[in-house]
């Protein structure tokens, strides 16, 4: 099992990088820790800026940096994130088009048990509404490494959310990846489902339980919520009878909503939604939470299986 995390690969990642480019700089609210940024702050504490609690200001400095030619990574929960500094993340990045990363730690119900005020159900739909801002969702260590390389080679604003625990290995470290694609995990011809983030492990584990009832189902990578991979919607939905989505979100103005807006407008078929509810959710441990939900292979699987009929 691994025990790599996806804001662990992050760093490793930016460290590397900062080996033979020192424009790069991170910030942090007081979440070097949590954002498993402590190695990059002793290893290049001239590229490290500690802001405190304050997540106006972390934006708002990451922004000045990047006016300046730096490769700003603000890295902070994306409860707090995508709320409290919501207007710096409007204006100071993406209005003024800077070369802002917003990393949204310990994304979705990853503080499960601390309830509503740390849980960011909110922010894809809120990051997805802000002109010219990406929003991405890696599924595992290696596409998160690999995102942060791609987005270190352009000067355009993105906001990425990652999960506290790690999360099994989907990939192989050398995986092809292209930015802006969505990555094809399996192939069918009955369903097809489509996850982002941390839904993608249970959505690929489904796709094995509805071959063993004779259902074959796409699944869908999609971990560029924003822009959209809408070929590769268009392409796989063709082939398919019902249409399932699967996100860590409210479920409102998400991945659901997002390829709702696509299969409807190019290839109408069955839309269904997996997400979780429009309410505070009940607190525990993030696989609690999800079990609980439905959002998990045994859950996807029987949502798909209602699709069809």
């Amino acid at each position: 099992m691994n025990k790599i995390t996806n804001r662990q690969a992050i760093c490793d990642t930016l460290l590397e990088a900062s080996k033979t480019d020192r424009d790069i700089v991170v910030l942090c609210s007081d979440s070097r820790g949590s954002a498993s940024m402590t190695p990059f702050a002793k290893t290049y504490p001239e590229q490290f800026v500690e802001v405190g609690i304050a997540e106006q200001n972390l934006v708002s400095i990451s922004a000045g940096l990047a006016a300046c030619g730096k490769k700003a990574f603000a890295v902070s929960p994306a409860c707090f994130l995508s709320t409290r500094s919501y207007e710096q993340a409007k204006i100071d990045v993406a209005y003024s088009n800077t070369n802002v990363t917003l990393v949204g730690i310990s994304g979705g119900i990853s503080y499960g048990a601390l309830g509503m005020s740390h849980h960011s159900l909110q922010d894809i739909a809120a990051m997805c509404a802000l002109p010219d801002m990406r929003v991405y969702l890696p599924s595992d260590r290696f596409q998160t490494g690999k995102l942060i390389e791609a987005l270190l080679q352009d000067e355009k604003p993105a906001y990425v959310r990652v999960s506290r625990s790690a999360t099994e290995d989907i990939y192989e470290e050398q995986m092809k990846f292209e930015l802006d694609k969505a990555h094809v995990l399996s192939e069918g011809e009955d369903a097809m489902i489509i996850a982002c983030g941390e839904m993608v492990r249970p959505a690929f584990a489904a796709a094995k339980l509805l071959e063993e009832q004779g259902i074959s189902a796409t699944v869908l990578d999609m971990y560029c919520v924003k822009p959209l991979d809408a070929e590769g919607v268009v392409k796989a939905a063709k082939n398919a009878k019902a249409v399932i989505t699967v996100e860590e979100h409210a479920p409102f103005g998400g991945l659901g909503s997002m390829v709702a807006q696509v299969v409807g407008a190019e290839c109408p078929r069955k839309v269904l939604n997996m997400a979780l509810p429009d309410a505070p959710v009940i607190t525990g441990t993030s696989q609690e939470v999800f079990d609980y939900y439905g959002l998990n292979a045994e859950g996807i699987a029987k949502k798909a299986v209602e699709a069809l009929k």
